[in-house]
């Protein structure tokens, strides 16, 4: 498996980098109080542990996890939190998935048709545009934290329980969660990701970003620049909606 978008721009994902933290901590609150719908137990519960630990992160408060747990598990009065997804185009026929946790689902999707609509874009229908991406976990190690030789990686990795591992080349992060430095990404199936996870970490090593993706099977190039500084900004447009958490395209990596 080649790639990773956390460095092709394929994929955009909100980090401790965003301008306003009072945004990400939005978002992450209504990411664990989905999570914690099933259980509010992050040692019973993967996918809370995990929020929790983006939570620390970046910074957000002890107190805002503890209301936000609370607010899952129905503790506290709170709107429902629900998970999206919207399958839609870009310019040029570019196919995009666009993730988000929302209070409100007809505030949300009607936002994010306004967007799409200003940016040249439009809402799919459901099960338009999924096909065409298949869905990974992912795992960021950091290399320096690696004491061993390439071919007892490689074992490691592959006795974890992981599908691939890449090495990409380090670029400016788009979010402040990637670990400076060279890494390697190890892939996994969805539903392997946090027992992967914790076989890596009983090697010692140093694990950056965790998370799920949506890869294009097939990629669009855009060699117009005007063109792709559109799509750019249709990018730039749904990243700064609330509720979006993670957008993925067709789109190539812009050289």
């Amino acid at each position: 498996m080649s790639g990773h978008n956390k460095w092709s721009k394929i994929k955009r994902q909100k980090g401790v980098a965003d301008v306003k933290k009072g945004k990400i901590f939005s978002q992450l609150s209504k990411q664990i109080a989905l999570e914690a719908k099933n259980s509010g137990d992050p040692a019973m519960n993967p996918a809370l542990k995990l929020t929790i630990e983006k939570a620390k992160q970046s910074n957000m408060p002890a107190d805002n996890i503890i209301k936000a747990i609370k607010k899952g598990t129905g503790e506290i009065e709170g709107g429902t939190i629900e998970e999206v997804l919207y399958e839609a185009y870009g310019p040029e026929g570019t196919a995009l998935i666009i993730e988000g946790t929302t209070d409100n689902t007809n505030r949300t999707v009607a936002e994010i048709k306004h967007i799409l609509s200003k940016n040249n874009g439009r809402l799919g229908e459901a099960g338009s545009v999924k096909w065409m991406f298949n869905r990974f976990g992912y795992i960021e190690i950091d290399k320096k934290s690696l004491q061993i030789s390439e071919e007892e990686t490689e074992m490691m990795i592959i006795d974890s329980g992981a599908e691939d591992f890449s090495v990409p080349t380090p670029q400016p992060p788009l979010s402040g969660e990637t670990i400076e430095g060279q890494v390697i990404v190890v892939y996994t199936k969805p539903e392997d990701l946090y027992k992967v996870k914790e076989n890596l970490e009983k090697n010692n090593l140093i694990i950056g970003d965790v998370g799920f993706e949506w890869k294009a099977k097939n990629t669009i190039k855009i060699k117009d620049e005007k063109i792709h500084n559109r799509i750019e900004k249709l990018f730039e447009a749904l990243d700064e909606q609330e509720d979006v958490n993670d957008v993925s395209s067709s789109l190539e990596e812009w050289d």
